[in-house]
This record gives structure tokens, C-alpha cells and sequence, in this order.
């Protein structure tokens, strides 16, 4: 099988100044992308799609309802004004019947023509027929969800607030058919016997029913919805569920209601995932208890729903005739709406621009149209056509046998990471012309590129859009035969310079040196802002260590050249050229006392071509080099009756002192402070005063250190 290049890429490093390829090919690569009037192939080929023609445009948000009715006209129930409009198969529409309340959800059409439609909140059934409309069934519930005729001529309904079925035989006589201990029967379906098979929300559960009061749990999803729900001719049934709640839903209308201020509410959509029942095949399991509605200061538009990342939105599912169940599809991007059985597959919708798929038997999926609309929510195979109702100005969409005369195609946004210099772009397929835009920008703005002219021809191919990190093709396809399956983009990523991001110098002892081991602290760091100098001395013999931390954002192989220079001094010395680590030991004897400065570069030469590649610099903040022991001189000793007293000179010539302090006899030693109180100086006078000396000869040793730890010492006898 052969491997997309683009796969590839994702495998292979990549370096900065090198040819970098963006493909897309494949199924779902293109599917990443939005298509008017084409198809994408299960094998990824666009070609021309069925045509798609706007069958009916009401004056409303949403078109939440449609059925069908003998004669071949469509019945469709909108929201927030509670219309019921008639469209005939050739696109006529007719106003039948406004309703007193914002909501209609459900519609259905019996074998007569009468029409019933039902109303939300405060949930009431319509019966519409010649034009009027008279109350049918008030089931005493906010919400009707769904509407399902039954072979007997009876009306079943599913409702919200509380989650029930109801049995309506005539007008005004209903009772309830079955209680689920839900908050919401979201959908309702009859099987090939006549059975009722029924969809809730907070658990997700489907019922299949046999009688009043007596249901079977086919399936408990992990999904908290079960949004829409179809019966095979085979005995199977499908269903369609959505990761999350019914809430927000019914609080937007519930709190448009209130105002009696329409509000555009947002279509049936997952907002907060719940964790499915695990308790076992409970035919009425105890509903979660729903979450109160925030009271709301003011109509407003609904809250988009809140994507939740890493879980499934949607899923479909399909139950055999002997109960097993398996998963057909899932999304993690969209959310399916609604389904029905076309010949051996299966045809859903999705809010994702109103894409419609087919599902073959083999689980492979098509996509057979993109409405571009938004919030799409019902579909339906009518007389006319396949009929798929959207959310955008409330529109029915009808789409034709025959395929579109082309359409379009537009890619992804690409992001190169750094400003890019563009090749060629090249594809596989015929009929096809290309344009590109550019910009810096994540999302295509005001500030992008106009789109180039078509590029018809792959030997003029290349890309003539100003050089931008960001890069999106367009490409038109002219004919019913015309196809699409590879498109490639070749570009040239600006090299991006390294980043020194901290520079430490620090002393270590040549033994440790050699053993790969430092006991020593850091003398030296580089920052933003000016540091305090430090001072490294000698001790014991000892090496300089100088390591910097760098980085490259293109991942480039980096080496170093380190330098020093002197204070005073004009040039840099070089230390080491191509380092390929990032640490270095310097004998500490080679320096003398003074003031110094370390130089690192960091170059990505390795990885990019001579004249591309980028080079960064950073200066350690000063070092002092201090070798040398101060120089101590100490008086002769003077006896007094409280003891003996020694003036001690002390003088460092590469810093300041530090501390004074004297051993009698070698025993501990003693500290003794600076005679004008402190030790801070590089010349400082000391008082030291023995008491209590017993007779006889006594060796005094005084040392003072300097700020590099070097210990400079004098000798004084007493007698």
C-alpha cells in the first residue's frame, strides 16, 4: 500500500533551510478541509458532488422538524417564533400555523395528511388539518421532544421534564405508556414489528417497548444523549448519541420563554459529558438529577456548547436483531444529528457545516456533501430528494441525483512555524485548477494575501503568493469527470537563530575535574541585566569550568566557539573553535589575576547550507581570576599587663579581603576583625590581643583570606 509522503514527514526530522514538503492526500486529509459541491471519496478523491439546490428558506433560526406527508409535501416545524410551514415538492411554501409557544420540535404526518405538531415549553400537540390547528393532547410536561405514529393509527409521544412516553389514541385521550425515570425521551422510532423503540438523556439509555409499562433496555451508550434513532428493514436499529446534556438547551429556551422575547437558541448539541449507567439492565434507572437553569438578567443568545478535548462528541450505533450492539462510527470533532437508511448504507448528518456521510456496510465512510450551513439538525429522504434541514436562516436543502457540473475545495490552514519561501505546488488529478494566500496570521484575515491567479498547468506551478508562515490553497474543479486525490506544497522555512540562554562559570579542583565531579559554586551568570562580579580563586589546583545551556527552535544541530577577553583589552582570544558540547575546562594557571569575560556562539551550521546558516552570542557577566595569597605583615609583639598585643598589615592585590584570624600554639583559631570595624578593603589594618599566655615561647601564625579564598600568613614568636 502506498504511504502518503505526508505521513512520512511526520517520521523525519526536520531542519531549518531545507525543503520542507505539505501534503495532503488521503481520506482524511481532506476531510480536515471544506468542499461546495463535491464529494470525497472513501478511496480520498474529490470529485463532483450531487447537486444541491436551497429548496426553502423560512424567516426563522432554526428548522428543528420535518415530515412528509402523502402527497409528497414537507411539513417543517421551526423555532423561536413556533411556525409550521408547508413546502410542496417544488419548492412552494405556505405559513400553516403559528403557535403560542417558541418551539416546535416535532412534527408528524399520518397516512391522511393531518399534520401534528408539538409545542415547547410548556409541551401541547397540535392537530393541523385543512389549516386549522385545534389542541390535540396536553401531556403535562415542559418539553415534547419527538412525535412517532404507530401502525394502529395512535400517536406516540416523547417528552421532557419529566423523561416519558405517551400513548395518544384521539383527542384529549393519552396516558402514559411508559415512565423512564429520565429527564428527556429525545427520540422515538418504530421496529419492523410494530415495536416502539425509544431514546433518553441524562444516561443515554434505548428502551425497545412491548407493552404499557413494560420496556427492555437495548442499550446503555456512553454517551449521555441519544439524539436520533432509525429502524432497518433487517430487524436492526441505528442510533445516534451526543457526549453530552440536554441542559443548556432547555435553559436557553427556558429563560427565552420567561421574557417572551424570542432568542436564538442553539440546536440539540453535547455540552457536559456524563458518565454513562453502569448499574445493569435497568429498564427505568433513576435519571441524574438535572442542573437548575442560571436565571438570566436578559434574553441572550444561547451559550455555544462547550468542546470538551480527548473525548468522543458523537457516535453511531447499530443494534442487530439478536441485541448485540456495535459501534459504527465516532468523532471527537463532530456531532452526528440525525440518520436514516438509504439502500445497504446508512446516511447521517453533522454540525460540521452541514457535512452528510454515507456508512457502508464495511464501515467506511464517504463524504457526500457539505452544506456549508451551520447547526444542521434533521435529514430526510423525500419525493423530491434528500432533504436535510440547518440552523442558518432556517433553510431545507435538497440534493439531486445528478452530479454538480464542479465545485471547490479549500485546504487547511498551514502553519510552516517561521516565515517561508514558497516553491511549487504540485497535485495528482484532472480538471483542476489551484490558488493560494498567505498571511501571518493563524486564521485567514484582512491582513492575508488576496488568492493568486489559477494555476491551471503543473509547469507553471509556482507559488506566487508573498513569502508568510501561514499558506492555504484553494483549488476548483471544472467538471462532472473532473477529480482531485494529491495536492503537495514545496517550501523553504527562514532559518530560525539559536537561543543562549544562560551562561555559568565555576571553579573546580583539578582532581574532581578528572573524575567528572564539581563541588564548586557558580561564579559567574549571565542575564538580562548587569550582575555583580565574581571572583574565582585558587586554593587548591584547580580548573575553570565555563557551560552555557542553548537551544535551537527548528531543532538544528548546534556547535559552539568559545573566547575571553581581558578587562582593558580590545579583542576576543579563541579558547575553543566547534565545541560540540556545551561545557569546557580551562587549566585555572593560564589566566592571571584579573578581570575577565566569557564569549560563547552558538551556530546551526551543521544543519543548513553556509549562507542560510544563523548564529547567537551571549557574554558572561565579569569574572574575577585571583591566584595570588594576600600579603600579610605583623609587627613585633608588645607586652602589657592584660597580655600581647601584634599589629597586623594586610594588603591583596586582586581583590578585598575578607577575614582575619590566628592559631597559639596551633591550637583553633581565633577570628579578629578589621580595625575600622569591617573587612572589606584590600587593605586592611588588624589589632590581634592574646590574653592569659602562660611563661615561656609561643608560636602566634596569623592568616588572612581573600574574597577567592587565598590565604596569605604570618609568623610571630613570643617570649
Amino acid at each position: 500500500m502506498r504511504r502518503s509522503f505526508a505521513a512520512l514527514l511526520l517520521i523525519a526530522p526536520a531542519f531549518a533551510a531545507t525543503t520542507t514538503t505539505w501534503e495532503l492526500a488521503g481520506y482524511q486529509d481532506f476531510l480536515r478541509g471544506t468542499l461546495g459541491g463535491l464529494s470525497l471519496t472513501r478511496d480520498g478523491r474529490l470529485v463532483a458532488g450531487p447537486k444541491m439546490e436551497t429548496l426553502f428558506t423560512s424567516d426563522q433560526p432554526e428548522i428543528w422538524s420535518v415530515a412528509q406527508a402523502p402527497d409528497g409535501s414537507l411539513y417543517a416545524g421551526t423555532g423561536n417564533r413556533g411556525r409550521l410551514y408547508r413546502i410542496d415538492p417544488g419548492g412552494k411554501s405556505s405559513l400553516v400555523w403559528t403557535a403560542d409557544q417558541p418551539e416546535i420540535f416535532a412534527v408528524a404526518v399520518d397516512g391522511k395528511g393531518v399534520v401534528y405538531a408539538a409545542t415547547s415549553p410548556d409541551g401541547k400537540i397540535y392537530r393541523i388539518e385543512n389549516g386549522r390547528a385545534t389542541e390535540y393532547f396536553a401531556p403535562r410536561a415542559r418539553y415534547i421532544w419527538a412525535l412517532k405514529l404507530a401502525p394502529d393509527g395512535s400517536l406516540f409521544a416523547g417528552t421532557g421534564d419529566p423523561g416519558e412516553i405517551f400513548r395518544i389514541t384521539a383527542a384529549g385521550q393519552g396516558s402514559v405508556y411508559y415512565e423512564t425515570g429520565q429527564s428527556h425521551v429525545t427520540a422515538l422510532a418504530i421496529d419492523g414489528e410494530g415495536r416502539l423503540v425509544a431514546g433518553s438523556e441524562p444516561n443515554g439509555i434505548i428502551y425497545r417497548l412491548n407493552a404499557p409499562g413494560k420496556a427492555f433496555v437495548l442499550y446503555n451508550a456512553n454517551l449521555p444523549e441519544i439524539r436520533a434513532i432509525v429502524a432497518a428493514p433487517d430487524g436492526s436499529i441505528y442510533a445516534a448519541a451526543l457526549g453530552g446534556s440536554i441542559s443548556r438547551r432547555v435553559a436557553a429556551i427556558g429563560a427565552a420563554s420567561a421574557a417572551n422575547t424570542p432568542a436564538f437558541t442553539a440546536p440539540p448539541v453535547s455540552i457536559t459529558v456524563t458518565d454513562s449507567q453502569q448499574g445493569g439492565w435497568n429498564p427505568a434507572p433513576k435519571a441524574e438529577a438535572p442542573k437548575p437553569a442560571a436565571p438570566a438578567p436578559a434574553p441572550a443568545v444561547a451559550a455555544a456548547p462547550a468542546e470538551t478535548t480527548g473525548v468522543e462528541k458523537s457516535a453511531i450505533y447499530k443494534i442487530h436483531a439478536d441485541n448485540t450492539v456495535e459501534t459504527l462510527w465516532s468523532s471527537k470533532e463532530e456531532n452526528a444529528y440525525d440518520l436514516l437508511v438509504s439502500g445497504s448504507g446508512l446516511l447521517f448528518i453533522t454540525d460540521a457545516e452541514g457535512r452528510i456521510y454515507r456508512l457502508d456496510p464495511d464501515r467506511r465512510t464517504m463524504l457526500v456533501a457539505q452544506a456549508n450551513q451551520g447547526d444542521a439538525t434533521r435529514l430526510l429522504e423525500s419525493r423530491a430528494g434528500l432533504i436535510a434541514a440547518t440552523g442558518e436562516l432556517g433553510k431545507l436543502l435538497r440534493l439531486g441525483g445528478a452530479p454538480s457540473a464542479g465545485g471547490w475545495f479549500e485546504s487547511p490552514v498551514h502553519d510552516c512555524g517561521t516565515v517561508a519561501r514558497w516553491g511549487r505546488i504540485t497535485w495528482r488529478g484532472e480538471g483542476v485548477s489551484l490558488k493560494t494566500r498567505t498571511g501571518n496570521s493563524a486564521r485567514p484575515d484582512s491582513t492575508w494575501s488576496d488568492w493568486s491567479p489559477p494555476i491551471a498547468s503543473a509547469d507553471h506551478s509556482r507559488i506566487s503568493s508573498p513569502n508568510a508562515r501561514y499558506i492555504q490553497w484553494r483549488a476548483e474543479l471544472d467538471s462532472a469527470s473532473a477529480f482531485l486525490e494529491e495536492v503537495s506544497v514545496a517550501y523553504l522555512p527562514q532559518n530560525t537563530p539559536p537561543v543562549v540562554r544562560g551562561m555559568n562559570v565555576s571553579t573546580v579542583a583539578a582532581q574532581a575535574a578528572n573524575a567528572n565531579a564539581s563541588y564548586s559554586v557558580t561564579a559567574s551568570d549571565s542575564g538580562d541585566g548587569p550582575a555583580a562580579p565574581r571572583v574565582l580563586g585558587r586554593g587548591e589546583p584547580q580548573k575553570v569550568q565555563i557551560s552555557w545551556q542553548a537551544e535551537d527552535p527548528d531543532g538544528d544541530r548546534l556547535i559552539y566557539n568559545l573566547y575571553v577577553r581581558g578587562e582593558g583589552e580590545r579583542d576576543w582570544i579563541l579558547l575553543r573553535a566547534n565545541l560540540a558540547e556545551n561545557t569546557y575546562l580551562l587549566d585555572g594557571d593560564v589566566l592571571a589575576d584579573g578581570r575577565y569575560f566569557f564569549k560563547v556562539t552558538a551556530s546551526d551550521r551543521p544543519s543548513n547550507p553556509a549562507d542560510l546558516a544563523r548564529e547567537t552570542e551571549l557574554v558572561s557577566a565579569p569574572v574575577w581570576i585571583d591566584n595570588t595569597p594576600p600579603r600579610v605583615t605583623a609587627s613585633p609583639p608588645r607586652r602589657d599587663a592584660s597580655g600581647v598585643a601584634i599589629d597586623v598589615e594586610a594588603e591583596d592585590r586582586g581583590g578585598q579581603l575578607r577575614r582575619c584570624e590566628y592559631s597559639a600554639d596551633a591550637g583553633p583559631w581565633q577570628p579578629v576583625e578589621a580595625e575600622d570595624g569591617v573587612t572589606d578593603s584590600e587593605r586592611e589594618r588588624f589589632h590581634v590581643r592574646i590574653r592569659d599566655l602562660p611563661p615561656g615561647e609561643h608560636l602566634i601564625v596569623i592568616r588572612v583570606f581573600d574574597v577567592a579564598g587565598n590565604a596569605g600568613l604570618a609568623k610571630v614568636v613570643v617570649r
